[in-house]
């Protein structure tokens, strides 16, 4: 995110969307107010999904954060134009989301805010965290560019490909294949 799609003002979804608007409006560092954002929803998720979900999210965030406090100062500018970036910033983000999917991991965010939604409501949770993340992203767009709404769109459509791919595919059955003899 730091890399390809902060510099373009692209969200990857809810939390990065009020991250991006709260540095345009504040200048908030990217990585504050994405783990401001994810230690309120940490606690609600502690309250409403338990605690070992709210650990598990908590270390995931943590790290995120970190890697974004660290590598923002070194990307202000964007590496290439919004139509090489956008793809490989998407394809990156699914693939990091894909595998946290994988071994039953959360990204926190608006994700601990659709689980919560759909026990409440009884709504499927994908149907909650479109319905925040599309309030989300045209609050965005509204507030930072307009066009950021079509790329983020595109950057979520990228994203889902990548998750889905990402879920098919068998890690185990590469690591058990042994070494050849030499």
């Amino acid at each position: 995110m730091s890399i390809f799609l902060f510099p373009h003002a692209i969200s990857s979804g809810g939390a990065a969307g009020i991250s991006i608007m709260m540095n345009h409006l504040f200048h908030t560092p990217y990585a504050a107010s994405i783990w401001g954002v994810n230690a309120i929803m940490i606690v609600l998720a502690v309250r409403w999904l338990g605690f070992r979900t709210a650990v598990g999210t908590l270390y995931c965030v943590s790290i995120a954060a970190a890697v974004i406090h660290w590598l923002t100062p070194y990307f202000e500018e964007p590496p290439g134009t919004i139509w090489t970036d956008l793809p490989v910033g998407a394809a990156l983000f699914g693939i990091g989301l894909g595998l946290l999917f994988k071994y039953g991991a959360s990204s926190g965010g608006m994700d601990i805010a659709a689980l919560i939604l759909s026990k409440w409501r009884n709504w499927p949770p994908g149907r909650s965290l479109f319905y925040i993340n599309t309030a989300i992203l045209i609050a965005t767009g509204l507030v930072v560019d307009v066009k950021t709404i079509l790329y983020a769109i595109i950057c979520q459509w990228i994203a889902s490909q990548v998750i889905d791919f990402v879920q098919t595919v068998s890690f185990d059955a590469i690591r058990k294949k042994p070494l050849p003899k030499q």
